[in-house]
């Protein structure tokens, strides 16, 4: 037993160190599953996609459930990170409201095929239930703070209770994402409806 506990304990530690061998066979994971589907999809599918060796899997995951709860937490850190807009003035309601809807429609239409399969597979996985709650809530209540933000400061005039803002806003994006994954030449004119949808549902005039 002692064996076992430490050899999961060895390969949680490394589950948790970003290499470049875990990250490609991440990628080659979610393109496995989301061209296969959940069921079908194999260890031996994503080892081979990724051209590494199946005892190079098990170094960084204990089975195919565990590296799709890994996926699933990944997509929510892209969601996550699409309201982190870097070099961009954050009381500048207008760059960021643009900055954040290319972020968020992009990172949904990359992960449309595996956010699918979450919302599958939340339906028999507790804990893939969870990502998926946290997928649809986390990126909402984080930008309802940001919104109050600006509403505490007089820079916006939200139309409605922040939180009720942040979910319109999220549900307009997860539309045009859906859009744009089948039509990837009308992302910009996404951003830009979007955007200006947005900025209306905050209050906040747009530029002229």
């Amino acid at each position: 037993m002692a064996r076992t506990h430490k050899a999961w304990a060895t390969r949680t530690a490394r589950d948790r160190s970003d290499t470049p061998a875990r990250g490609r066979l991440l990628d080659a994971a979610e393109t496995v599953f989301a061209r296969r589907g959940y069921g079908p999809a194999t260890i031996a599918d994503i080892t081979a996609q990724a051209e590494v060796s199946r005892a190079s899997f098990y170094v960084y995951f204990a089975s195919k459930e565990e590296v799709f709860r890994v996926l699933a937490a990944r997509v929510r850190d892209a969601f996550l990170a699409a309201q982190d807009v870097p070099g961009v003035d954050l009381d500048d309601a207008h760059a960021v409201a643009e900055a954040s809807t290319a972020a968020f429609i992009a990172a949904y239409a990359e992960h449309l095929p595996l956010l699918r399969l979450v919302e599958q597979q939340a339906q028999a996985d507790t804990e893939v239930a969870a990502l998926w709650q946290e997928i649809q809530e986390r990126p909402v209540r984080r930008h309802a703070r940001y919104i109050r933000r600006l509403a505490a400061e007089g820079r916006a005039a939200p139309v409605a209770e922040p939180l009720a803002v942040a979910r319109a806003v999220g549900g307009m994006s997860v539309q045009f994402a859906r859009l744009t994954a089948g039509r990837p030449s009308a992302y910009s004119k996404a951003v830009r409806d979007v955007t200006v949808m947005y900025l209306h549902l905050l209050g906040v005039a747009p530029h002229r």
